[in-house]
């Protein structure tokens, strides 16, 4: 018998990936912004990243943070580096689908 989620416990995912696309387009954009205007920002120079490597890595933790704290509501097992914008179909662990039953 297959097994899913509550709506309580949809909701939980669904709210981590809204979390998570909404980061990635932000991230995105001031990825693009800080890239293209580095130099004239004076994050960068030919020999140096300096400012531009910490602010990369500013951009980058978040998205550690994010992965880290998927947990699958059901079994509350990490789900980690499986997930990317959206949380995968199943739990690894407990096989539990990770959408409510009505859910499209």
């Amino acid at each position: 018998m297959s097994r899913y989620l509550t709506p309580a416990q949809d909701a939980q995912i669904r709210h981590w990936e809204t979390l998570n696309r909404r980061y990635f387009i932000i991230a995105f954009m001031a990825l693009l912004v800080i890239l293209i205007f580095s130099s004239q920002l004076g994050l960068s120079s030919g020999d140096s990243w300096g400012g531009l490597g910490i602010l990369l890595g500013l951009l980058v933790a978040p998205i550690v943070i994010l992965q880290a704290r998927l947990r699958c509501p059901a079994c509350e097992q990490s789900i980690g580096w499986q997930a990317k914008l959206v949380a995968p179909d199943q739990c690894p662990h407990c096989k539990v689908f990770l959408r409510a039953k009505g859910h499209h």
